[in-house]
């Protein structure tokens, strides 16, 4: 059965494919121009705050070969970032949805494991 896909276009022509839930169907196609893409076209205006948890999550990644659950991403958050930063609180006013969701898809990332 084939799986739903979607696509991003970047200023260059070239195409981005994405799957069903928006995450990106090649991980190494990612770029900061995909996120911008990926935030414009989900209506999200994207702040440096943004741009810090996307860079944490990625390097998250790298370090450990999987996006991170939310206790995952408060706890990274809070020894890279400090207290404030690091809460759910203010993870969740960045990213309402689901910041480990939201934020694994716009850095590029795979869905995390245990998120709905």
């Amino acid at each position: 059965m084939p799986q739903n896909t979607d696509a991003l276009t970047l200023a260059d022509g070239t195409e981005i494919t994405l799957d069903s839930d928006g995450h990106l169907q090649r991980p190494e196609c990612w770029s900061p121009e995909v996120t911008r893409k990926m935030a414009e076209r989900e209506g999200r205006e994207l702040t440096p705050a943004h741009w810090e948890i996307i860079e944490l999550l990625r390097d998250f990644y790298t370090r450990f070969e999987m996006a991170p659950a939310m206790r995952a991403l408060v706890k990274t958050t809070r020894q890279q970032l400090g207290e404030e930063k690091g809460s759910s609180i203010h993870l969740m006013s960045l990213f309402p949805e689901s910041p480990a969701r939201v934020g694994a898809r716009l850095a590029g990332l795979p869905r995390p494991t245990n998120c709905l």
